[in-house]
């Protein structure tokens, strides 16, 4: 039987060590590295699919938890899945719901069945299995889906980690077992192990072992400095297999993109970029424009001079600060449209610095552009 998700690998670049691919879908193929815009609710926020399309992307990410509780993964099954439901014919990864589980709910209870949690919403008690996560993702019929895993605070002891590392081990095998579509969904084991360096050995080799298609590097990105995640993904791509994609999950600032390639990672996701365009800040070529500040009000420059997005091409500094600051929904549209179609061409940037074997001198020059080599630089 053919995979739902294959890896192919294109090119390693002799400078960096990033490496250039394919994914292959039952929605297509999409070229890595590569960054998947967030649709959590079935939505990329304010944009509709055809925008998200033409903006360049053909892979986009939604939120099993979100989706479970709203509008409920049944009527999302009698819909035709999540690909018919909301008129997207590319390829959709949704998480496990693990991370909003654990983020979202202050009065959790983890047992080896599950997390015992209240509902964020309703208040309401819900529980959420291993199994539980596969039968909403079945239904949801994603590209890829994600193991249930336990997503621990930081920082944590080597000692809760390395118990929190083992459940993960154990509630991936129960994935496995349950997961009831692998003839047309991938499902991708998720690596924990904190900052610790044994335990994300230790997990890596375990899913490794249950030979999923693909691999998360989950539990980064959540407080701990730039430079002790770049280590982890250091000492952690190296136990993953070369002929399967890897994904860090919620990374989405333009540097950690940059060096999470070099680092040997295919895949990333954020919420970031639409984010801070609800708030009026924007990526550009030059680094970060708050243009909610009133030295643009009288602007009449694009966004981005370097720009050839649909933003950039059609409106002002001065008239998207208007209706930013209006709170019109048209202005929330165009910093998201901008935001999102920067981090995509940022990844055709890449991609094109791996095949000329220049990621390393690209990140030099781009950090110096966007700002990132100046001492105490504002990052997102």
């Amino acid at each position: 039987m053919t995979a739902a998700v294959r890896y192919e690998l294109i090119k390693t670049c002799k400078q960096s060590g990033a490496r250039l691919g394919k994914v292959h879908t039952p929605h297509g193929v999409f070229e890595t590295p590569v960054f998947m815009p967030v649709g959590t609710l079935a939505t990329v926020k304010t944009m509709s699919p055809e925008e998200v399309k033409d903006l360049g992307a053909n892979i986009i990410l939604s939120n099993t938890y979100h989706l479970w509780l709203r509008p409920g993964h049944e009527i999302i099954r009698e819909a035709g899945g999540l690909h018919k439901f909301m008129n997207w014919d590319r390829s959709i990864l949704t998480d496990s719901g693990g991370f909003q589980v654990f983020s979202l709910s202050d009065l959790r209870k983890i047992t080896e069945e599950g997390v015992h949690f209240r509902n964020h919403l309703s208040g309401e008690k819900l529980f959420l299995s291993p199994e539980g996560a596969m039968d909403i993702q079945n239904a949801l019929g994603s590209d890829i889906m994600m193991a249930f895993d336990e997503c621990p605070p930081y920082p944590a002891s080597h000692e809760y980690m390395k118990a929190s590392v083992e459940r993960t081990s154990r509630w991936a095998e129960r994935c496995l077992e349950a997961h009831q579509r692998p003839q047309d969904q991938g499902l991708f084991g998720i690596v924990q192990g904190g900052e610790y360096e044994d335990l994300r050995r230790k997990s890596a080799e375990d899913l490794v072992s249950l030979d999923f298609p693909g691999y998360a590097v989950g539990g980064l990105s959540v407080g701990e400095p730039k430079d002790v995640m770049n280590r982890v993904l250091e000492f952690t791509t190296p136990h993953l297999p070369s002929n399967k994609p890897r994904y860090l999950m919620g990374v989405g600032s333009p540097d950690s993109l940059i060096d999470g390639a070099i680092r040997g990672i295919d895949m990333f996701d954020c919420v970031l970029p639409t984010r801070i365009a609800r708030n009026g800040t924007l990526m550009t070529s030059e680094g970060r424009l708050v243009v909610r500040n009133a030295k643009y009000a009288r602007d009449f420059r694009p966004l981005d001079e370097k720009c050839d997005c649909y933003t950039c091409k059609n409106y002002s500094r001065a008239y998207i600060r208007h209706l930013v600051k209006s709170n019109e929904t048209f202005g929330f549209r165009l910093t998201s449209y901008h935001n999102l179609y920067f981090l995509v061409n940022l990844m055709e940037q890449v991609k094109q610095a791996i095949r000329e074997d220049r990621l390393l001198d690209f990140r030099e020059e781009f950090f110096e552009a966007y700002g990132f080599n100046k001492p105490n630089a504002r990052n997102f």
